[in-house]
């Protein structure tokens, strides 16, 4: 007779995993390195190679799945339709490549080494995944959200995720008919993309007023209730229809991504996640053979330094064949040079396939000891994530100097068009930038200040080193057929100084200014300057609104375009400040 599941079957690895997995989150906290890694070490220290306080089991994979569940239904949140028409190079392009080199050079290597082709190229691939979790947090430490390098960065790891819905997918049908496998795939594509017109459709007809009648009776708790029942329902259904709880989890978060709610719904789903995920990475550590991995710690390290160092390499080389500078592409090879959390979901998955069919009798699609070895070295490249992008964004400034002391400047056409010059990448500046290039009207950048020229360099921007006050310069650069220019260092000093030769040799030509202060506001538009306080975040947005509308915008895109600006600066919500910055810009408009 079968031994009746009690209580304390359930809470007590509930608990141990609770308790570890917050003890870990502070460790990592204080030792500054990423909680991915303190919860792999974690799942190690109590898994059965170790203390054995618990062991992988039903309970705990179905913890783990939640977890990936939620962390797609994220990911689905922060995609747009305009995100996606507005990245399409990137999704096009520098995605697939980032993808594809890394994925032919670790296929061939385990090809080589013996490893089944179709299981090769599967685990290939999730190699070349980057870490979406992990990169997120290192761009919002670092702000680069809305720069050249943080844009892309986003547009490759959204190209990912989409891929890797497709590659668990294959994954889980490698256990059955090889033969079956095209067919299963293409049903799948079929459905999936079903499924996407489905949520598209859900999302503006049937979730929109879904969540503002629930937003209307203030009941907090109805509201959450129908956020984890959207996630996993839509999982629930796509998990029946192709067996992919990931992709319905996916869906799910884009039908929401473009209602007004998806901030809050951010807001109620993240704890969760959180905590879900958490669980995901220390059940993972719960399958490390420990014994196994100390006999082959060399072969581990070495490992993580190939994973690192192939993809940097390899991200460098498709960042160039897509445009890149130099320090622009090196910083963002760096960035995404680590493992990816979803390269444990398919060594776990492959792993789990491995185990029923020897227990079947058949073949093992994986080596234990290789699955090992690739676990290890994928959460040592998640614990050298952000060493590895602070040595790329030294080395790509570095790189940037270098250029600058060549006189190797990036060139100025425009094509023949009027350009907007852009004088110092302060924040305001970059916000400058950032808006012209998404209205595709022409500018040139430059900064006198080493730091800045060097930082913006490195982030992805084209910019020349040269000073405002320079006159000789504004007439080699063209600045006496500019359409407008932007003052991101204001110097009030310098600008007094020269407006009368400015307004004697240029007249007419509208000078922009962001300020900190109403009393320097005032200063700089007794100059002539058309001068605005910053007030919100991000800051210089009243500013560039104003241009944008001077240079010709319609004020639709214009508040359109300062949505996905607060969207981009914050990846997992949008501030108060910044809502308000966006309803004074519509109400402006």
């Amino acid at each position: 007779m079968a031994s009746e599941l009690t209580a304390s079957d359930v809470l007590l690895p509930a608990v141990t995993l609770l308790g570890v997995g917050a003890g870990a989150a502070l460790i990592c906290r204080a030792m500054r390195i990423s909680p991915i890694v303190g919860y792999l070490i974690a799942g190690v220290a109590i898994g059965p190679s170790a203390l054995g306080l618990v062991s992988e089991s039903d309970f705990t994979d179905f913890l783990a799945q939640l977890g990936v569940v939620l962390l797609l239904f994220d990911i689905g949140l922060h995609v747009s339709m305009r995100q996606l028409k507005e990245s399409r190079s990137d999704l096009l392009a520098l995605g697939p490549l980032h993808l594809i080199l890394p994925s032919l050079a670790f296929t061939l290597v385990l090809g080589n080494l013996g490893v089944n082709w179709a299981v090769a190229a599967t685990i290939g691939m999730s190699l070349a995944l980057s870490s979406t979790a992990v990169v997120a947090r290192l761009m919002a430490e670092r702000g680069l959200n809305s720069c050249p390098l943080g844009r892309s960065t986003t547009n490759v790891l959204i190209f990912q995720d989409i891929v890797t819905i497709f590659l668990l997918i294959f994954a889980s049908a490698l256990g059955g008919d090889p033969s079956s496998i095209p067919l299963t795939m293409a049903i799948a594509a079929g459905l999936a993309f079903a499924a996407f017109i489905a949520a598209l459709l859900a999302g503006r007809y049937l979730l929109g007023p879904l969540f503002r009648l629930l937003a209307a009776t203030e009941n907090s708790e109805a509201f959450t209730a129908a956020t984890l029942l959207l996630a996993f329902g839509a999982a629930l259904i796509t998990d029946i229809a192709i067996g992919s709880l990931t992709l319905g989890a996916f869906l799910a978060g884009l039908a929401v991504s473009g209602t007004a709610y998806r901030h809050q719904i951010m807001t109620e789903s993240g704890p969760f996640r959180g905590l879900l995920l958490s669980f995901f990475f220390i059940n993972v550590g719960l399958l490390i053979d420990v014994p196994a991995l100390i006999a082959n710690l060399p072969l581990v390290i070495g490992a993580a330094i190939a994973i690192l160092a192939v993809k940097t390499v390899l991200g460098f080389a498709a960042a160039r064949l897509c445009g890149w500078s130099v320090p622009g592409g090196t910083q963002l090879s760096f960035l995404l040079a680590q493992g990816s959390e979803f390269t444990l979901v398919v060594l776990s998955i492959l792993g789990a396939l491995s185990i029923q069919l020897v227990a079947a009798g058949g073949v093992a699609l994986m080596d234990p000891l290789l699955e090992t070895v690739l676990v290890a070295a994928t959460a040592i490249s998640l614990a050298l994530a952000p060493f590895w992008a602070d040595w790329g964004m030294k080395l790509a400034r570095k790189l940037a100097e270098r250029q600058r002391r060549d006189g190797d400047q990036p060139s100025s056409d425009t094509s023949g068009e009027r350009p907007v010059i852009v004088f110092g990448m302060t924040p305001p500046g970059r916000l400058a930038v950032d808006a012209l290039r998404d209205h595709d009207i022409p500018y040139i950048a430059l900064d006198n200040d080493p730091e800045r020229f060097l930082a913006a360099t490195a982030d992805g921007y084209r910019v020349a080193f040269g000073d405002a006050a320079n006159l000789r310069l504004i007439d080699t650069i063209g600045a006496n057929n500019a359409r407008a220019v932007i003052i991101g260092a204001p110097r009030y000093s310098v600008s007094q100084s020269i407006t009368p030769v400015i307004n004697e040799r240029f007249p007419g030509m509208k000078r922009f200014v962001a300020v900190d202060t109403k009393t320097d506001e005032e200063l700089f538009n007794d100059l002539g300057m058309i001068a605005h306080e910053t007030m919100a975040e991000p800051k210089g947005i009243e500013m560039v609104a104003d241009m944008l509308r001077e240079l010709g915008v319609d004020d639709v895109s214009i508040v359109s375009w300062m949505k996905s600006e607060a969207e981009r600066f914050d990846m997992d919500d949008m501030s108060d400040e910044v809502i308000e910055a966006i309803e004074d810009g519509a109400e402006a408009a």
